[in-house]
């Protein structure tokens, strides 16, 4: 049968298809928020489980967290409390309450902006929701890397875990939709508690460097950091050190994830 997203339906199974048990990702996010100044207010869009935004809520920030899917709203609310949690669509929203200090947008959830329109929506309404001076970070996969590489590409792959007395396996094809610049996964999975398979589709926007600084540039956002790493999705992977705090960061923006900080 085909399923939405198995994962996003079912929260408490993406967490452990997806362990973060360094909480890596918020610990990035706010050395990123330390090193260019942040001030307390964080908006965490696409926080799906809510778990880095309760991260960053510990940490002594004021955060609310935005997602679409109502069943990972409600995990959230149940199993990560601390943050706001609230109900928006990336690609245009406007919350209520004072302005943030900062947007953070982990984990590609920028790239579910599928279209133009769709990436102009969204760096339309974090222009609206951040204050002067306010900061946008977001950690995403990279559309350069696919210019000459095709090591995630020329063959499926396949993995697995167990959660609560269930094996699951999955497949994965990525494909490449150059004209659309989609990323394509198709996804297989099979368990072993007598379920039929789930098959689902899903895609990423590969935006490249240059053409995410354009973007950003005409929404009144200036480029304070832009590089492939360290982050927390990289590997080497950031293990705590100092971010690129420069204009552009490091000079490489070629690797398989793109990380960026822009202040409006």
């Amino acid at each position: 049968m085909t399923g939405e997203n198995l994962l996003t339906d079912n929260p408490a199974l993406y967490e452990a298809r997806f362990p973060d048990p360094g909480h890596l990702a918020a610990r990035w996010a706010d050395a990123c928020l330390t090193a260019h100044g942040a001030g307390p207010r964080v908006l965490d869009l696409g926080c799906g489980t809510g778990r880095d935004a309760a991260w960053l809520h510990r940490a002594g920030r004021d955060v609310t967290g935005a997602d679409l899917s109502a069943p990972m709203l409600a995990h959230a609310r149940t199993h990560h409390p601390g943050p706001v949690y609230l109900r928006a669509d990336l690609r245009g929203f406007d919350l209520p309450g004072p302005p943030f200090d900062a947007v953070v947008c982990l984990d590609s959830a920028l790239l579910y902006c599928h279209t133009n329109e769709d990436l102009d929506g969204l760096l339309s309404s974090c222009r609206r929701a951040l204050r002067p001076g306010g900061l946008l970070v977001a950690e995403m996969r990279n559309g350069a890397f696919f210019l000459g590489s095709t090591e995630l590409l020329d063959a499926p792959s396949s993995g697995g875990f167990a959660w609560e007395g269930t094996a699951y396996t999955y497949v994965t094809t990525l494909t490449v939709d150059r004209a659309a610049q989609l990323l394509r996964r198709r996804r297989v999975w099979t368990s072993d508690d007598g379920s039929a398979p789930v098959e689902q589709e899903s895609a990423w926007r590969l935006l490249f460097p240059q053409e995410l600084r354009y973007a950003l540039a005409a929404h009144g956002f200036e480029v304070l950091a832009l590089h492939d790493g360290p982050g927390p999705r990289t590997s080497p992977v950031w293990e705590g050190e100092a971010v690129p705090a420069g204009a552009g960061g490091p000079g490489r923006a070629d690797g398989d994830r793109l990380h960026v900080v822009a202040r409006v």
